[in-house]
């Protein structure tokens, strides 16, 4: 049963003041890796009694291990799918707080000529994907059945920075991955149309009391936050 959320106090910067030594374990999908680098160093700054620890990986990966018990007091996934599995940790029910799309990630110089979701049908370069079982797969799949692509992928990885290293390697000639991971990797990018693309949005959901922790849920909500979201290429919700 989903309980109560708690009641989220604005101060200052939007978000709940502290008590002293503060830890907060914030599980979050890869792909905010570096926003929540962002966020975690400016609402430190604003609370310096809170120590924000995150754990970044595939949002399927942390949501078994929240499943199996280990300590987290704040989730944000890729996708609702993930957080659905959780509801019942939550206190309260979860907010999307951004957005994302997908993007074609090559090589630095495309030297494999990918121009777009139709070369994922060509069985020589090598091409990857997120497996179908964490968010980048999912959308990479729906991405492929808008285009009316068969795609003959070499790997199936198990969260999306795994895949873009791949490609960055050069390991992979190209990978579909989130928007926002171009920007902050050596890869080149090929724009996938609208028409053919997908949209994923992240929710955000308490998974404890711990006052740094409501505070820094409501942080990312406010209007700073979703100002550092912005800056790093993130959608609103």
């Amino acid at each position: 049963m989903i309980r109560r959320l708690v009641v989220l106090v604005a101060l200052g910067l939007g978000f709940v003041g502290c008590s002293s030594g503060d830890r907060v374990v914030v599980s979050a999908a890869s792909s905010l890796t570096e926003v929540f680098g962002a966020l975690e160093d400016a609402y430190e700054d604003a609370e310096p009694s809170v120590d924000i620890v995150l754990n970044l990986g595939g949002s399927g990966a942390l949501r078994e291990q929240i499943l199996a018990g280990a300590p987290a007091d704040v989730f944000a996934p890729a996708s609702w799918d993930q957080m659905e599995a959780v509801a019942d940790e939550s206190i309260g029910p979860p907010v999307a707080f951004a957005s994302n799309t997908m993007v074609i990630a090559t090589t630095v110089g495309n030297p494999a000529g990918i121009t777009d979701v139709g070369d994922f049908a060509d069985p020589d370069p090598f091409l990857g994907a997120c497996a179908p079982s964490v968010p980048c797969g999912a959308l990479a799949s729906e991405v492929f059945e808008a285009a009316g692509v068969d795609p003959q992928l070499d790997t199936e990885e198990a969260s999306v920075r795994a895949l873009l290293t791949k490609v960055e390697s050069g390991d992979l000639d190209a990978g579909i991955v989130y928007a926002t991971d171009v920007l902050v990797a050596d890869v080149d990018a090929v724009a996938i149309p609208e028409s053919s693309n997908a949209v994923t949005q992240y929710p955000i959901a308490l998974l404890s009391d711990e006052p740094g922790a409501s505070g820094f849920v409501s942080f990312v909500l406010s209007e700073a936050g979703q100002q550092i979201l912005a800056d790093h290429g993130f959608g609103g919700p």
